[in-house]
């Protein structure tokens, strides 16, 4: 039998990549989708079941679909997505949730990947040159969101230690560029101006959504248990970063920057504060250990930055490629179940 696995929130860009990933994969036999809100992207194969916030219908789907892999994609890395309250019930105890329906002792599962952030590290004047997974947090004021990632780690550094008959893996990605994906720092390099922070010009590290979704298929093929950085090779300084998207940058107050925080805001754009540290400090990670094992990222930093640059300037000529995809579950099962579709005998 092949693999059986449950993707967690499947409805937000994460979720739905992940799993249309995984129906390309020749050993999943089955994969289960969860999440608050229906899928956005096209599937053939997903089953959807709806949930709330916190998971709590997780330990039921568990024993009922006998699942061996969790994926775990539904950690808010954006403060700006939802309020401080709604963060701490999706990350923090969705995450203990599924844990706790992973270490049942009739539980099927056998493996889980957890998508955190390197938002754990932190940003200040005091950090490494790299961060390596082991490296200690070196500033002492976490954001909210800062907050829920280091208690959900906690939670799966125990979850390890009780069950080492599974294997957890959390890998910590940096900041996200691609052609689809829009985050607050996307939409800053989108500005006719880019905000930036008089007298700094940060080191800023990046990675491609594709060699996102490519990390997580990639441990998930292999078993792997262990804490793991994702991020594209090299940095590269913020006033670079935007000479490439082809901008020039804004400088703002490095005094009372949440005040400056507002006055974006008013303008629609949103930058949290644990963004505006980074504009200061920017960070580095050491990104050796996946690929030491073999995993070969498609972008190095410099690479990512570029294909984002010219998706966006592609995008501003021709407009969008993709149309959008409304999931109608009627329609999904119709494709799904019915006899008049004419279906690839190759194909499961």
């Amino acid at each position: 039998m092949g693999r059986r696995v449950l993707v967690t929130g499947l409805g937000t860009f994460w979720g739905g990549r992940v799993a249309q990933a995984l129906e390309s994969e020749p050993d999943v036999d089955v994969v289960v989708g969860m999440g608050v809100e229906e899928p956005k992207v096209p599937l053939e194969r997903t089953e959807f079941v709806r949930a709330d916030a916190s998971y709590s219908i997780l330990s039921r789907l568990v024993k009922a679909t006998q699942v061996d892999t969790i994926v775990h994609t539904h950690l808010v890395v954006d403060q700006t997505q939802m309020p401080s309250r709604q963060v701490h019930e999706t990350n923090v105890i969705g995450t203990m949730n599924l844990l706790a329906a992973a270490s049942d002792p009739a539980s099927s599962v056998r493996d889980v990947i957890v998508k955190s952030s390197t938002l754990v590290y932190g940003s200040s004047a005091q950090d490494p040159t790299w961060f390596t997974e082991e490296t200690p947090r070196r500033s002492r004021k976490p954001t909210g969101i800062e907050r829920s990632l280091e208690e959900v780690e906690g939670y799966v550094r125990d979850f390890a230690l009780d069950n080492p008959h599974v294997n957890i893996a959390l890998l910590r990605f940096c900041k996200v560029l691609g052609e689809e994906l829009v985050t607050p720092i996307s939409r800053a390099l989108q500005l006719p101006l880019v905000p930036s922070i008089a007298g700094f010009d940060p080191r800023m590290q990046f990675v491609h959504e594709t060699d996102v979704v490519a990390a997580m298929a990639f441990v998930l093929r292999r078993r792997l248990s262990g804490v793991y950085n994702v991020a594209g090779d090299g940095v590269l300084p913020w006033s670079e970063v935007a000479a490439i998207c082809g901008k020039r940058t804004f400088p703002i107050t490095p005094y009372g920057t949440g005040l400056a925080g507002i006055a974006l805001r008013r303008l629609g754009l949103d930058l949290p504060d644990e963004l505006l540290t980074l504009l200061r400090y920017g960070r580095g990670v050491d990104n050796s250990r996946l690929k030491d094992l073999g995993f070969a990222y498609r972008c190095t930093t410099a690479g990512t930055v570029r294909a984002f640059a010219e998706a966006t300037r592609l995008r501003a000529t021709v407009g969008d490629p993709h149309p959008t995809y409304t999931f109608e579950q009627d329609v999904e099962q119709f494709f799904r179940h019915s006899p008049a579709v004419v279906r690839d005998p190759d194909r499961p």
